[in-house]
C-alpha cells in the first residue's frame, strides 16, 4: 500500500486546464521530486494537497484513506503542510507571533507572551534553528524566513511537507542549510514533495521524480533509473540542444553605456565598465557583492550614488530615473513579482506601464494603440496567456518574466540592465529567454546581465565582469572563462 496517492486529479481555471487526470504515488519517508515546465501544474498539485485548492475530479489517499482537505487548516490536521515559494508571513510581526498566529496562547483574554515565546522556541528547536523569537520577520533574510516556515510545518507534526521552489531565492550557504534540513527530515520519516526547476539539486536530494507536462502526468521513476537529459526531454517533449548565440559572431557597434568610478556608500565603490551596442556583458559575484545595487544606481534608483554614467556621449544625472528612461535605459529587476510587475494588473496594463505618457492624449490612454502594442510584444516573446486581459499573477514564472521584459521592449530601450533573467523559470522557458536575448543583441541592443548561475553567463556573454565585496575585481573574455576561474575571482581565492 502506498503512503500517499494522487488518483486522476483534475483542476480547471477560467480558460486553463491546470491538471488533467494526474495519477502517481509517493513512498513514506521519501523525498519525491515534482518537475515540469512553468504552467505544467506542479504548484497547483501541491496546493490541492495542502488544502488551498480543491480538485475538480479525482481523489487523494493518505495511508490508504481517502482525504479531501478543504482548507490549509484541514490539511494541517491531516499532517500536511506547504512551504510556499512566495513566503507568506506578516513582516511587521515577530517570529513568535507569526508561528502562533492561528493559535495565540491566551490568559484572561490577553495574549500570553511567555507561552507564545516558549511555543515558538519549541517549534524552532524542532529543526535546530537558533533564532530570537522576538525578532521581526521583516528583518530576516529569505533563507531564515524559509527556516521559520519549515519550523511551522514540522513543529505542528506534519507527516507530509510540500516544498515549492524552496531554493529559488537562496544564497549558496542558505541552500546548503536547506539540503541538510531536508536530509534530517527524511531521517525522521517525514515525506517531502520537492518542487524545483533545478535538476542538479533534485538528483542530489530526491529518491523519486515525477514529471508533468501541460497538466498531465508523463512519468514517475526512481532517480537512480533516469538521467537529467531524459528528464528534460520528458518535460518539454523534445530534445533541448544548446546553441552558440548568434550575436557572438556579429561585429560590435559603438560604446552605448559608459560607467566611470560609480560608488554608493556601503554598497559598492569605484565601479567602471562599458557595454557596446550588440554586446551582452555578464556581471558575476557572490550574494552581497553589489551587482544588483550597481544596476539600480546606473538606472537612477540610488540617490546616494556618485560617479559618472554616459549613454553614448550623453551624461546622465545620477538619481534621475526619468532622465535614464528618456535616454533609453531599462531595468529588469531581480524580484519580478515585487519590483518588475503589478501582479493584480493584466498583461496589457503591465506591458504598457513604462510608456503610458507616449500612449496618452489629453490624459486619456489610447486603448486601441495600447492593445496593438501589447499584442505585438506578447506575440514576439511567445507569451502563453489566454488573453491580453489575463491577470499577470495567473501566469507561470517564465511568462511573467517575458511580460516584465516586454514592458521595456515596448518602450524601445536600447540599453537593457537585466538582473537574474531566468530565476524561477524552467529549462524550456530558460532556452526561450536565452534566444530572445541573443536576438536583441543581434538587433544592436547593449545588454548587461547579472546572474547567480555561472553556466548562464558563460552561455550568453562575450565577456564577464566579476564583483567581490562591492568592487570590480576582474574581467574575463569568453574564450578564457570557466566556472572555476570565475569562482576563484568571486571568492578571492588564488587559482592553482
Amino acid at each position: 500500500m502506498s503512503f500517499l496517492a494522487f488518483e486522476g486529479i483534475g483542476k480547471r481555471f477560467p480558460g486553463v486546464v491546470a491538471l488533467d487526470d494526474v495519477s502517481f504515488t509517493v513512498a513514506e519517508g521519501s523525498c519525491h521530486a515534482l518537475i515540469g515546465e512553468n504552467g505544467a501544474g506542479k504548484s497547483t498539485l501541491g496546493k490541492i494537497l495542502s488544502g488551498i485548492y480543491t480538485a475538480d475530479t479525482g481523489r487523494l489517499r493518505l495511508q490508504g484513506r481517502p482525504i479531501a482537505p478543504e482548507s490549509p487548516l484541514a490539511a494541517r490536521r491531516l499532517g500536511i503542510a506547504m512551504v510556499h515559494q512566495e513566503l507568506a508571513f506578516c513582516p511587521n510581526l515577530s517570529i513568535a507571533e507569526n508561528l502562533c498566529l492561528g493559535e495565540l496562547p491566551q490568559r484572561a483574554g490577553w495574549v500570553d507572551r511567555s507561552a507564545l515565546r516558549a511555543r515558538a522556541r519549541q517549534l524552532l528547536a524542532s529543526i535546530g534553528a537558533d533564532l530570537d523569537p522576538d525578532r521581526l520577520i521583516g528583518t530576516l533574510s529569505t533563507g531564515l524566513e524559509q527556516l521559520v516556515q519549515i519550523a511551522a510545518a514540522v513543529g505542528t507534526g506534519a507527516k507530509v511537507i510540500v516544498m515549492d521552489e524552496p531554493s529559488s531565492s537562496l544564497s549558496a550557504g542558505e541552500t546548503r542549510e536547506l539540503f541538510r534540513l531536508v536530509r534530517t527530515l527524511k531521517e525522521r520519516r517525514i515525506t517531502i514533495i520537492y518542487v524545483s526547476h533545478r535538476l542538479e539539486e533534485l538528483f542530489a536530494l530526491c529518491d523519486t521524480i515525477t514529471v508533468l507536462r501541460d497538466g498531465r502526468h508523463v512519468a514517475t521513476e526512481p532517480i537512480s533509473s533516469t538521467r537529467p537529459d531524459r528528464v528534460v526531454s520528458q518535460m518539454i517533449g523534445r530534445d533541448l540542444r544548446p546553441e552558440t548565440p548568434t550575436h557572438l559572431s556579429r561585429a560590435l557597434g559603438p560604446v552605448a553605456l559608459t560607467v566611470n568610478r560609480l560608488s554608493s556608500p556601503g554598497r559598492f565603490e569605484d565601479v567602471s565598465l562599458t557595454v557596446r551596442a550588440g554586446e551582452i556583458v555578464g556581471l558575476a559575484g557572490l550574494v552581497g557583492a553589489g551587482r544588483s545595487e550597481t544596476l539600480q544606481a546606473i538606472v537612477g534608483l540610488d540617490p546616494e550614488a556618485q560617479g559618472n554614467v554616459h549613454v553614448k556621449d550623453r551624461p546622465l544625472r545620477l538619481g534621475a530615473l526619468e532622465e535614464a528612461l528618456s535616454a533609453g535605459l531599462g531595468l529588469l529587476p531581480e524580484d519580478r513579482k515585487r519590483q518588475g510587475l503589478v501582479l493584480g494588473m493584466n498583461c496589457r496594463e503591465n506591458t504598457s506601464l513604462a510608456m503610458l505618457p507616449l500612449l496618452s492624449r489629453l490624459g486619456w490612454i489610447r486603448r486601441e494603440k495600447e492593445q496593438t502594442l501589447t499584442r505585438q510584444y506578447v506575440a514576439r516573446l511567445r507569451v502563453k496567456t489566454p488573453s491580453l486581459e489575463t491577470t499577470v499573477a495567473g501566469l507561470s514564472g517564465g511568462n511573467q518574466q517575458k511580460i516584465a521584459l516586454a514592458k521595456w521592449l515596448a518602450r524601445a530601450c536600447d540599453i537593457l540592465l537585466i538582473d537574474e533573467p531566468t530565476r524561477g523559470v524552467d529549462v524550456g522557458a530558460k532556452a526561450e529567454i536565452y534566444q530572445l536575448l541573443d536576438e536583441l543583441a543581434c538587433e544592436g541592443k547593449a545588454i548587461l546581465v547579472v546572474s547567480s548561475e555561472l553556466p548562464e553567463l558563460l552561455t550568453l556573454s562575450r565577456r564577464i565582469l566579476v564583483m567581490r565585496q562591492g568592487q570590480l575585481v576582474g574581467e574575463v573574455a569568453r574564450e578564457h572563462a570557466s566556472e572555476a576561474n570565475l569562482m576563484h575571482l568571486m571568492a578571492g581565492v588564488a587559482a592553482h
